[in-house]
């Protein structure tokens, strides 16, 4: 079966004023829906992974020898989009919603909530071009935050995603322009786990 766009967890503007109705809709009708077409496309000449899920295919990918060089780039492309968009609708709250032992790990990795918000809003501002910020947790089981390119994701490194933040100007440009640090320090206002 071909993958589909689930719709948005919550309103297009139950993120005012912080994330715009506009850009919600954009980015989620259609650059998301673009990942998932065009990842069912890249798909659609390999029925044998028609039925496999997206993360399991993500992680496996680079050992799949049957796939072609040039379908393995579409595939990861196209469908790091539609997974990693799918988690960050996931990841943002209108509720604010609290995860006490998220919190509790994240002040032993990183000091305290306001140093981690501060290393990860460092990498996030600091990533070169296109991309996502990440909050994951390694093989492991340790915190780690680091930014990668484009539609790349963590679980390839074999990371599970715990936070995400799209870096893409599509997220943003209507509202903040070119200032991606006032995107950032106000999406820390619509996020899940760490709200308090």
């Amino acid at each position: 079966m071909p993958h589909t766009l689930a719709p948005l967890p919550y309103s297009y503007e139950a993120l005012e004023s912080f994330i715009d109705q506009e850009t919600m809709k954009i980015h989620h009708d259609k650059h998301h829906q673009t990942y998932c077409d065009k990842f069912n496309t890249a798909l659609a000449k390999y029925p044998q992974y028609a039925e496999m899920e997206p993360v399991e295919l993500l992680t496996k990918l680079e050992s799949l020898t049957d796939i072609e060089a040039k379908d393995k780039t579409a595939i990861k492309n196209h469908g790091g989009g539609f997974v990693n968009h799918s988690l960050f609708w996931q990841m943002m709250d209108p509720k604010n919603t609290k995860d006490e032992k998220l919190i509790a790990e994240i002040i032993t990795a990183f000091g305290s909530v306001d140093e981690f918000k501060k290393k990860f809003s460092e990498i996030a501002v600091n990533h070169f071009a296109s991309g996502w910020a990440w909050l994951v947790r390694d093989q492991e089981g340790k915190l780690q935050i680091y930014s990668l390119p484009n539609q790349d994701t963590p679980y390839a490194k074999g990371h599970t995603p715990i936070l995400t933040l799209d870096l893409w100007e599509h997220a943003y440009y209507l509202k903040y322009q070119n200032k991606r640090a006032d995107y950032i320090a106000n999406w820390w206002q619509v996020i899940k786990l760490i709200q308090g």
